[in-house]
């Protein structure tokens, strides 16, 4: 870049996180287009106050252009900022233990509990209020900002910034589609056309339709050649065994570069995958599923892949526990204590995310096409008006534009719909007040359909009274 953009202001919604904050401080390293200045707020004070000591460590030692500020309100963030990041816990790892795992003494398992089924309904009930809270603080405080979501439930969130401030410029970003895009690239390494390794993500071009977590492929190509044929064989190879080559389950999606001080072993067993899922609902659908299969296993009937532990073992994903994450909050505090305290030091790694990629082009210095979710203005044919939809965008100054697809095939948008409703009505219920609602929106859901009505309005029942007991309930 020839040219420079100086004293940009980002709020940081979530401003004590060990995950995505880390991330960008590292990424913030090797940025020397942009400056300015990071806002950082979160309802635990002292996190932020630990982030700001550890992010301006990090800049002194690599990259002066940046400064990190811990601020005690939203308003200290939000005035005069021209990009609002979210990465928010809605409750806490104890709420989410009640997500993921009350359900199990039904039979219900769940592989992640953050975005669709049982746990993701329940979780959305306590994200709904907090996110309708920043969009009107966005509203009042920074209204032209653009406003990044990397809270999940991923839908749900940036569709209720959207519903609460329908001016808002706010956005969702995942990089799930990145790592089927490496996926892919292995396939062809694997085929002959290059050294393992060689193929970088970036240079695999995919058209991208649906939703967060349950997004898609129909085009796939890599200079110029179609990656479809050889996906078939692929595919077919591996159907029965998996494929564990590819890398797919990155530490960025469970942490970040330097993130994360955990045992190899450990993690793996938690949040890699064989690839079984992928491959076949690619056998039975002929587009290419491109997330996780932790995710994609909790968007389809739950008779498919989540039926019962010893499924769910065929299938080689793994059911993440609660109990796993709060054990590593707790390494992770340690490790940002030692950062915080100069014991140890934050070594910066590029993360690969495209974030600050996107917020540069936005400021006009380049442009870029990357997959996004936002409101569906026709970009999905197939799927309702307004509702959040993942897919190509088109990054310029000032400017979002959607990527036009042909929409999901009628057999895979038959998958894709109901969750849609899904999310529509579980964000009406909490505007409404409507428990009732709520309910029902519960029941319809797949893995809750296998339940008689009495059973299902007895977990929906004991799940709702722990989240509200807490206080942090919508309805």
């Amino acid at each position: 870049m020839n040219m420079s953009i100086n004293n940009i202001k980002i709020a940081y919604i979530g401003g004590g996180s060990r995950n995505w904050a880390w991330i960008l401080m590292q990424d913030l390293c090797f940025e020397k287009d942009i400056e300015g200045l990071i806002a950082l707020y979160d309802i635990k004070p002292e996190d932020a106050k630990t982030n700001e000591i550890i992010g301006n460590r990090l800049m002194a030692a690599h990259n002066q252009r940046w400064r990190f500020q811990a601020v005690t309100s939203l308003k200290d963030a939000l005035k005069g900022s021209m990009f609002v990041f979210v990465s928010i816990l809605p409750g806490d790892f104890e709420e989410m233990s009640i997500d993921v795992h009350m359900p199990e003494k039904y039979g219900i398992w769940q592989s992640v509990g953050d975005t669709v089924g049982s746990g993701g309904l329940i979780r959305a009930l306590r994200t709904i209020p907090q996110f309708r809270m920043i969009a009107r603080a966005v509203q009042e405080y920074a209204p032209n900002a653009w406003v990044v979501n990397y809270t999940n439930p991923m839908s749900i969130c940036t569709r209720v910034l959207h519903k609460e401030f329908p001016q808002i410029k706010a956005f969702g970003c995942c990089h799930e589609v990145f790592n089927t895009q490496k996926l892919l690239a292995a396939v062809l390494e694997g085929a002959g056309f290059a050294e393992k390794g060689s193929i970088q993500r970036g240079e695999i071009k995919t058209r991208v339709l649906g939703i967060n977590h349950f997004t898609w492929f129909d085009q796939a190509s890599w200079k110029d050649m179609d990656i479809f044929p050889y996906y078939q064989k692929f595919a077919e190879k591996y159907a029965e065994t998996g494929f564990r080559g590819a890398g797919a389950a990155t530490t960025l999606a469970n942490g970040g570069a330097d993130a994360i001080d955990l045992d190899e072993m450990e993690r793996r067993k938690y949040f890699t995958s064989v690839e079984k899922v992928k491959l076949d609902l690619f056998r039975r659908y002929g587009l290419i599923a491109a997330a996780g299969d932790r995710h994609l296993a909790e968007f389809c009937p739950h008779s498919w892949y989540l039926a019962d532990p010893a499924q769910i073992e065929y299938w080689g994903f793994a059911l993440t526990p609660v109990s796993w994450r709060i054990h590593n909050r707790e390494r992770l505090k340690q490790r940002a204590a030692a950062y915080r305290d100069g014991i140890e030091t934050m070594l910066p790694v590029l993360s690969g995310e495209e974030g600050l990629n996107i917020l540069k082009a936005l400021l006009g210095l380049g442009d870029i096409i990357t997959n996004v979710n936002l409101p569906n203005n026709g970009q999905m044919p197939g799927l309702p008006i307004d509702a959040i939809v993942e897919t190509n965008a088109f990054f310029s100054r000032d400017s979002i534009q959607p990527l036009l697809t042909k929409g999901l095939p009628t057999d895979v948008n038959a998958l894709v719909l109901p969750h849609v409703w899904a999310h529509e009505g579980i964000i009406e219920a909490v505007f409404e007040h409507d428990v009732e609602k709520a309910f029902r929106v519960f029941s319809y859901d797949p893995s809750i359909q296998n339940l008689s009505l009495k059973d299902a309005r007895a977990l929906f029942n004991e799940m709702c009274g722990k989240t509200m007991s807490k206080g942090t309930g919508g309805i």
